[in-house]
């Protein structure tokens, strides 16, 4: 992609321009951008660039176009989405642009060389024109690739704090921050109350098994011996790193080898499902 002051500053001229789009050269993708390709064979991220550069200077990839380019929630929608920071008179066919008074440079980067609202700033976006539950996905999707900016998230809520949208964020927020999760001990304390309160029969806790493997043996966080059945409490403070991550795939696949079964439970999970879970683990345990 590339626009008409771009192709001015590397040495064409207007009438060299028009002779190359009416060769089939260059290809009008909008008024003032054009492309090698012909525009129905641009990739999405193709129509992205197009998009911004028709938006003119200062213009960036945002909202829902943006979380699509950050791999955070994918879109279908045929309008690309762009916000400046700036007066903006331009109207660009299939581009829905967004004015901001608190747009900086700090909130904008680049992605595979398409400039594009930082991945804190598309949430706080994002957060105006989508729900709840699909925020919360997008903030969750953040943290699997590890870049969730919480320093990034606060200036975004303090510089945005009599929006909308930076109150539905931080609703978000309360409910998925880390500091509202329980420690260790405290979630393995609930797990054992929900146990009684499902009249499950009580695991053992804490236990080491040997695999047999000829690798250490391995703890257990509740385990029901008879049935050769391990559930593993997931904090998300324990199990959120890289490292941790794949000490408890290698962990499971051991005790899967050995003949036992490995259950993940998550904090979010046993608060707002417990009777699913209490299923689970009664038919895992071979109870009506």
């Amino acid at each position: 992609m590339i626009a008409f002051a771009q192709l001015i500053a590397i040495g064409f001229n207007p009438s060299q321009i028009s002779r190359w789009v009416a060769s089939g050269r260059l290809h009008r993708v909008h008024r003032g951008v054009y492309s090698i390709a012909p525009p129905e064979l641009l990739t999405r991220k193709g129509r992205y660039m197009a998009a911004v550069l028709a938006s003119g200077p200062g213009a960036v990839l945002s909202h829902r176009s943006a979380a699509d380019l950050h791999e955070l929630r994918a879109t279908d929608r045929s309008n690309m989405e762009v916000i400046v920071s700036r007066e903006y008179k331009r109207i660009v066919h299939g581009v829905d642009v967004h004015r901001s008074r608190t747009l900086t440079a700090d909130d904008i980067t680049t992605v595979d060389g398409i400039p594009c609202a930082t991945v804190a700033r598309t949430l706080l976006d994002l957060a105006g024109v989508i729900g709840r539950r699909p925020l919360e996905r997008a903030i969750e999707q953040a943290e699997v690739q590890e870049v969730l900016d919480g320093a990034g998230l606060d200036r975004q809520l303090e510089r945005n704090q009599h929006t909308r949208a930076a109150s539905r964020l931080r609703a978000a927020l309360a409910d998925h921050d880390d500091r509202s999760a329980p420690t260790e001990s405290e979630f393995e304390e609930r797990f054992l109350a929900f146990c009684k309160n499902a009249r499950l029969p009580l695991p053992e806790r804490q236990v080491y098994i040997d695999p047999n493997d000829g690798e250490p043996a391995v703890r257990g966080d509740f385990v029901w011996r008879q049935q050769r059945l391990v559930v593993e409490t997931d904090g998300v403070k324990y199990h959120r790193t890289r490292a941790a991550f794949e000490s408890d795939r290698r962990k499971d696949q051991r005790l899967t080898l050995a003949g036992w079964r490995v259950l993940r439970v998550t904090w979010r999970q046993l608060r707002a499902e417990p009777e699913r879970i209490a299923t689970m683990i009664r038919r895992a345990l071979g109870l009506r």
